[in-house]
């Protein structure tokens, strides 16, 4: 996994910025149920789509593990921010009428715990709202991932049957389906090269063979600074049985 302390100072420009995260906070909004007042963003990360939620007039709280991304949200919105591992939440039982989880959850070889933290947080009637399938949602079939499709591959950790076993094991039930754009995120050869060489694929390792191989044929390809299509994001909501309490 990447240095996220690092990667807090670039992490927005290099990933759509504002219209990115007006998309995802958009999509999330739209799973919420009539009510929903509190809700916890866990990975908050650099707190962009954590500000868009509370802009709604959501009273929400980010938690991120990576000080890097914690320090950028706090300026996002302050006072509304914690440190805290999403396996580990230090929160009471039924202490938020949502969580949502956006791009964390194909990180962790643990998840499973990620989803049950959420579901202890939820209040009854709550939902859980979650990105799945991410690493599947960049393959746009462009020439750039003609490229790429030698590289070695990981088994998805956010797929979207996994994560719904996770979800029941955990006592909470599916509720619904949703998608967003990835705006600003369509990758360019030039791009997508400098990311391989950099070890933005976690199996391809700086200066072997095949990671040598694959920037070079990604370099040779023609417009090298034109963004191919964007990815489309999968969300999936689990609500916690029970009414809803106040």
């Amino acid at each position: 996994m990447f240095d996220y302390n690092k990667e807090a100072e670039w992490y927005d420009a290099s990933r759509g910025g504002e219209p990115r995260a007006a998309a995802a906070a958009s999509a999330v909004l739209g799973m919420l149920p009539e009510g929903t007042r509190t809700l916890l963003d866990v990975a908050c990360g650099t707190g962009t789509v954590t500000r868009c939620l509370a802009a709604a007039g959501l009273d929400v709280t980010g938690a991120d593990a990576a000080y890097g991304m914690l320090s950028r949200a706090a300026e996002q919105v302050p006072g509304r921010v914690v440190r805290a591992d999403s396996r580990q939440l230090p929160f009471p039982d039924s202490s938020f009428d949502a969580v949502s989880a956006i791009w964390l959850l194909h990180l962790l070889d643990d998840a499973a715990l990620v989803v049950a933290e959420a579901a202890r947080v939820l209040r009854p009637g709550g939902v859980f709202v979650t990105t799945v399938d991410k690493a599947a949602s960049h393959d746009v079939g462009s020439d750039i991932d003609a490229v790429m499709a030698p590289r070695p591959r990981r088994a998805p950790r956010d797929e979207a049957a996994l994560v719904t076993g996770f979800a029941a094991d955990s006592g909470l039930l599916p509720e619904g389906r949703s998608a967003f754009p990835g705006r600003g995120q369509g990758r360019t050869p030039a791009r997508a090269a400098a990311d391989v060489r950099r070890g933005w694929y976690t199996l391809l390792r700086p200066k072997d063979a095949l990671t040598e191989e694959l920037a070079s044929r990604l370099e040779e390809l023609p417009d090298q600074h034109v963004p191919r299509p964007e990815p489309e994001f999968k969300l999936r909501s689990f609500r916690k049985p029970g009414p809803r309490v106040g």
